[in-house]
């Protein structure tokens, strides 16, 4: 197993990696500190992982709720769910909430910890490669408006993360693409070694051989790690991980959040971004063919989907 540390002073946490952290009970009863906790998951993850995880908390009392899946999940309407889930058995400050599940279910549960009495604590158990490498990690918790995407939210860590590497398996092969896209990312912004390692063994990786998986998830949350203890709430170096959101969220909001996956859409992004680099003459067109090669060969979209319609003052 392998651990990385979160050094945000008095607030640092542990990130855990590895086979099997999900049913490690000793780990687990090192970071549930009372017997009031609940489950937050959702319908695809908990007919896998839920009875897992239970098991792990032999030794305290929990609930469990069970949300849709889906970014539409990713609401008010949802969080309120939490809140009155929490208020009905009547749970004290002291309670811990458990994410289990993708990065929808991360950020909804992480805000509502923030949320209720004023904030408790919560674990983090990403079940999907995106949520493992980039959302679990940080403190960005959110849900969105109509209007737009995770306009409503907090910034607020929690107090453990653990990436069980097993769980992957199970992952669809285009979820797991969708991940790749904010793997690749870390490359692209600060870690250029990583993304030559990428390109040299992006196979291994999609072959999900374990070996690679632990890597890749280990570098990014270092990766990572390293930006948020230098700027936690995202008034400088932090923006540098939003590369290829800005498209990436267009994108999103074009399609009403359906269709494509959140990772699909950074990842499109990042070659956007990337070409648009290339016309501001800050950006050579071999660097961008480059970039597209690797999101091709990790199974990602490169061309905006049909029916947007793109619009230009030139």
């Amino acid at each position: 197993m392998k651990t990385i540390e979160v050094d945000l002073g008095d607030r640092k946490y542990p990130i855990y990696i590895g086979e099997a952290v999900l049913s490690d009970q000793i780990l687990m009863d090192k970071h549930i500190t009372s017997n009031q906790v609940l489950i937050v998951t959702n319908e695809n993850v908990a007919p896998l992982y839920l009875k897992r995880l239970e098991e792990s908390l032999s030794n305290a009392s929990h609930e469990v709720l069970i949300l849709p899946d889906g970014e539409s999940t990713k609401s008010l309407d949802s969080l309120n769910q939490i809140i009155t889930c929490l208020m009905e058995k009547k749970y004290s400050r002291t309670c811990i909430l458990i994410a289990l599940g993708g990065g929808v279910i991360g950020d909804l549960t992480g805000f509502a910890a923030a949320c209720y009495q004023r904030g408790v604590k919560f674990i983090q158990i990403p079940t999907t490669l995106l949520a493992q490498v980039d959302s679990s990690v940080g403190g960005k918790t959110a849900v969105n408006h109509p209007l737009g995407k995770n306009m409503i939210g907090a910034f607020y860590q929690p107090c453990a993360v653990l990436a069980d590497t097993n769980v992957l398996s199970t992952l669809p092969e285009r979820e797991f693409s969708a991940g790749l896209a904010e793997v690749i990312k870390y490359g692209l912004i600060r870690d250029i070694s990583f993304y030559e390692w990428l390109e040299e063994n992006i196979e291994l990786v999609i072959k999900r051989e374990n070996e690679a998986l632990t890597y890749i998830i280990e570098r990014s949350c270092m990766n990572k790690a390293e930006v948020v203890a230098q700027d936690e709430r995202e008034s400088g170096v932090r923006a540098t991980l939003n590369l290829g959101h800005t498209f990436g969220h267009a994108i999103e909001t074009a399609l009403s959040y359906k269709d494509w996956l959140h990772g699909e859409a950074v990842g499109c992004g990042m070659l956007m971004a990337a070409d648009l680099s290339m016309r501001l003459r800050l950006l050579e067109q071999e660097q961008v063919d480059r970039i597209k090669a690797l999101l091709l060969r990790a199974n990602l979209p490169t061309k905006i989907p049909k029916g947007i319609k793109l619009r230009s003052n030139a």
